[in-house]
């Protein structure tokens, strides 16, 4: 028999969380409903969901620090849910990891087609490693590898969040091929971005803070089009 996914919905408003469950109930999903940051991040090791449903106005911890606490230990995704509509808050929802940002009200049908669209996109990273035992990218003085989520840059560590790891992963994987942004946005975020595409240089932006041309590769940009990791010949 297989196992119903699990969803964990986070929602201050009872009523909407509700609602959400018995759309995704019905949709044969396994659902657990929080009313505030605290009791998700305590429900989601017990609960083990395949994805949650985060609301960011939440009583005490906000949806953004909630955020914050299972991106340090989990890949699972994430979609936000805000009454907040401008790209900033889209940007920074990005950002700190999540999968998707849908903005309230919604339309239920949409909310369950993306939640179906973003697990038929995830995979765990056990079920990653054992496609592919090797799933990692070497250049001079740059390693990054998706089996542990780990970048290594002048022989020391760099943190990154999951979105910078696998934008960086993602070029270096096709050397001196050139990506427009919105190429960028739906190999990385998965699904048609609403909004500008601020958020892929933004991300470039960071990962050069962190990690400086290299004699023999960089990251460039292809002005009007988008980027590429460029590799010397």
């Amino acid at each position: 028999m297989v196992s119903k996914q699990k969803i964990l919905i986070v929602d201050d408003d009872n009523n909407i969380a509700e609602l959400i469950s018995l759309y995704l109930v019905k949709e044969c999903f396994e659902t657990r409903i929080c009313n505030d940051g605290e009791s998700a991040i305590n429900a989601f090791d017990s609960f083990k969901p395949n994805l949650v449903l985060l609301d960011l106005m939440l009583p005490g911890i906000d949806g953004y620090q909630v955020c914050r606490e299972l991106r340090a230990t989990s890949q699972v995704p994430i979609i936000m849910l805000s009454a907040k509509g401008e790209v900033f808050d889209k940007v920074l929802g990005l950002e700190m990891g999540a999968d998707d940002y849908m903005e309230k009200p919604f339309d239920s049908k949409e909310l369950v087609a993306r939640v179906k669209a973003v697990l038929r996109r995830y995979k765990p990273q056990a079920q990653e490693q054992a496609e592919s035992d090797d799933k990692v990218v070497r250049y001079p003085n740059l390693e990054i590898n998706m089996t542990n989520y780990s970048v290594t840059y002048m022989g020391e560590r760099v943190d990154m969040p999951p979105k910078e790891m696998e934008l960086l992963y993602f070029l270096a994987a096709s050397p001196n091929h050139v990506f427009t942004r919105e190429q960028l946005l739906d190999q990385i975020w998965g699904y048609e971005y609403v909004g500008d595409t601020r958020t892929v240089d933004v991300h470039i932006k960071r990962l050069r803070e962190k990690i400086n041309d290299h004699d023999n590769w960089r990251i460039a940009t292809i002005w009007g089009i988008g980027y590429k990791f460029e590799v010397q010949q």
